[in-house]
């Protein structure tokens, strides 16, 4: 969205500080081997040039050459950042309290790839993150370069395009142009995500961070509109929970498929008769209960394979569980981040056991992913 504010340099001190800190994990980077040097380099480029974009939110909303629209967004923007730290209990900082115009659909663009036969992603990991199950790019043609390299070695890949950002609290994370195409509920609800991340993030497992900030996401909406008074929910929510029910189902029909004895020949035929069913389960849902909502479409009907259904279903793996803990806290968000920490704390398989008990709590079955709280009705495949 275009505006006339210019977009001033950071202080001299701020550039840096911000540059010691984007060289200091560059000189790690660079320990991985000289094969990741063009990698790790463009991630500098791109962050460096994020970070010079940014301006404080607040002189905008005061200056008369900046569009009404995104006056009223940012303005909701910061309203939601003061929000999230008073009534949630995340970090105070001046993340999303600056704003980048960045002239492009996304900030970067994650690729993720998976086995044929599999739904464990490829990872890749890093110095200050740790292993993750995707890895960014500025520039979508290099991710689609690399897509190219990995599909032929036989690889599932599917790039997704990311209009958030954030750096674990390393940096203030500025409130990007593109988070502006969203609804303003979920616009709020991307900010209380990713200051969630800075709360809490436990290293090599995404699927732990990304369901932890999904709850705090999909919770903090709900408070969020019940201290405006607005309505619990909207079509748009109860869409994309039947989406999240649709894909996890998928996703547990996949798991049992690739565990069974069958010879290649036959699991790709049954695999793609699963993608098939999750298809007509999408078109049943968007015109029974939809009234024709072609909003997903892109995403539905495109090619499915496990690396898209890693994307999708990263997100909410466990956001049941999540909500079981919320309510052994008894809705207290303190207590709730304390015991988010110490079950971050225990190791892999102990975790995973615990998350398997509270989404059993929570009214899910364990290693399912069919619950009765949020299903897919007869639509489901």
């Amino acid at each position: 969205m275009a505006h006339s504010v210019s977009s001033p340099l950071l202080p001299r001190a701020t550039l840096r500080r911000c540059l010691a800190r984007i060289f200091g994990l560059a000189s790690l980077w660079l320990l991985c081997g000289c094969s990741t040097v063009g990698y790790y380099g463009q991630l500098v480029e791109g962050h460096y040039s994020l970070m010079r974009a940014r301006q404080p939110i607040a002189p905008m909303l005061a200056d008369p050459g900046v569009d009404p629209e995104l006056k009223r967004r940012l303005a909701i923007a910061l309203e939601a950042r003061a929000f999230a730290s008073l009534v949630l209990g995340l970090p105070d900082n001046r993340s999303y309290r600056l704003y980048a115009e960045l002239h492009r659909p996304y900030v970067l663009w994650n690729l993720y790839a998976a086995p044929r036969f599999s739904l464990a992603a490829l990872e890749h990991c890093f110095p200050i993150a740790g292993c993750v199950d995707y890895r960014g790019y500025y520039r979508q043609a290099t991710a689609e370069r690399e897509a190219g390299r990995l599909a032929a070695r036989g690889m599932d890949v599917y790039i997704g395009g990311v209009p958030a950002y954030s750096t674990l609290g390393w940096f203030d994370d500025p409130l990007v142009s593109p988070m502006l195409a969203f609804s303003d509920a979920r616009l709020v609800g991307t900010i209380f995500h990713e200051l969630s991340h800075q709360r809490f993030y436990l290293p090599g497992d995404t699927s732990f961070n990304e369901s932890y900030a999904s709850f705090v996401e999909e919770r903090g909406i709900i408070e969020w509109r019940r201290r405006r008074f607005e309505p619990a929910g909207d079509l748009l929510s109860r869409q994309r929970a039947q989406l999240k029910t649709l894909l996890r189902d998928t996703r547990e029909r996949l798991s049992r498929l690739y565990a069974s004895p069958l010879d290649r020949q036959e699991m790709a035929r049954r695999k793609e008769q699963i993608f098939a069913a999750n298809r007509a389960a999408y078109l049943c849902l968007r015109e029974r209960e939809w009234h024709g909502d072609r909003r997903f479409d892109e995403w539905m009907l495109g090619e499915m394979n496990n690396a898209t259904l890693l994307a999708f279903t990263l997100y909410d793996r466990w956001v049941p569980a999540f909500g079981a803990l919320f309510a052994r806290a008894g809705e207290d968000w303190t207590r709730f981040y304390a015991a988010v920490e110490a079950l971050g704390g225990l190791p892999e398989a102990e975790r995973h056991a615990a998350l398997e008990r509270l989404m059993a709590e929570a009214g899910v079955q364990a290693s399912s992913s069919s619950t009765t709280t949020s299903s897919a009705g007869p639509c489901a495949p």
